[in-house]
């Protein structure tokens, strides 16, 4: 039985009809879904007791639930149990403009990058929509509050599980659901060319986060396995089609690990690279992990390189650290339970 929160508007809409009803009543349902956040159908005062028997016969309301919640001063990271008994986690970070989470996408992740933590566990499977949706809804109930923007960055590679995060990116931008600013939700990829083809097509205004890390292509292909399926001067021809066609801005990631990446050759080979191009680089201070020998670039390094990137042009900045202290930063979501 399908799930109700695997329905974008026009989806539930087009199921609505088969049941003769108006298209309103799905304005209503969701209503009751996104912004009361009911939890059964029998809550839908306003709609006729025929179509809640028709919707309890053919949708479920089944939730996935939080196992274990660990907080840091600005964080919390969230452990969920799906119905067939997998683990994934979310991170809440708060900021001063307010609350974001960061989601997962699979259970376990395929890309198999050198330094992250999530890409220990292999890919077991994609999320539903629903299992994607629900993670916020289950972190805005416990908080009381509204989350404010949206990464798809927790345990996963979101492109390699394109129509459900295109259908879940749908609905919590949608003004009946979520309501979530496009300008405020992010989807990150380690580069999978044909989707990011694909995604540039949309008439979303979502914004791209691209996962670097290297300069060059021998250096990539050591740290991130996709980069001998789409190869640098590759991804970099996609992505200057897509500013072109969007019109955005494209982050590119880069994790800054000592005596890897992290040299003033590096730094101006990533310059080079970019050149001329629309794009912001994110320097992140990598997060050791107690399994994967990597370790952090010095301060002073990372200094360095910003300041290199600067001079040649580039739109840099360096990411505020979240979380490192419950696992819950960047690259270290791994969903341990059950191991």
């Amino acid at each position: 039985m399908n799930n109700i929160y695997n329905y974008d508007y026009d989806e539930l809409t087009t199921l609505l009809e088969g049941y003769n009803e108006k298209s309103y009543r799905c304005k209503q349902i969701w209503q009751w879904l996104y912004q009361k956040k009911v939890l059964s159908f029998d809550e839908m005062t306003n709609l006729s007791k025929d179509l809640i028997s028709k919707l309890k016969n053919d949708l479920s309301f089944d939730y996935i639930k939080i196992k274990t919640k660990q907080e840091s001063d600005l964080t919390k990271k969230y452990l969920f149990e799906l119905t067939d008994g997998n683990y994934i986690e979310a991170v809440l970070m708060m900021h001063d403009y307010g609350l974001s989470v960061c989601v997962s996408s699979q259970v376990g992740c395929n890309m198999g990058c050198a330094f992250c933590e999530s890409g220990r566990l292999k890919k077991v499977r994609n999320l539903e929509t629903y299992e994607i949706v629900e993670q916020i809804l289950l972190i805005e109930r416990d908080l009381n509050k509204r989350i404010d923007s949206v990464v798809i960055m927790g345990i996963g590679e979101p492109f390699d599980n394109y129509d459900n995060i295109i259908r879940f990116l749908k609905i919590i931008n949608n003004p009946y659901g979520l309501a979530i600013g496009a300008r405020h939700i992010t989807v990150s990829t380690s580069g999978i060319i044909p989707k990011i083809k694909e995604f540039m097509m949309l008439p979303l205004q979502i914004n791209l986060a691209v996962s670097l890390h290297a300069p060059n292509d021998e250096l990539r292909s050591r740290l991130m396995p996709v980069n001998k399926a789409y190869p640098l001067n590759d991804l970099i021809s996609i992505l200057k089609e897509y500013i072109v066609k969007t019109n955005r801005r494209i982050t590119i990631e880069y994790v800054m690990l000592k005596g890897v990446n992290d040299s003033d050759e590096h730094a101006l080979e990533l310059a080079s690279l970019l050149k001329g191009m629309n794009v912001y680089v994110n320097l992140i201070p990598y997060n050791e992990t107690s399994h994967i020998e990597f370790k952090r670039a010095d301060k002073d390094i990372i200094m360095k390189f910003y300041d290199l990137l600067k001079r040649k042009g580039i739109n840099v900045t360096i990411r505020k650290e979240f979380g490192a202290g419950i696992d819950a930063a960047c690259g270290q979501l791994r969903a341990k339970e059950g191991e």
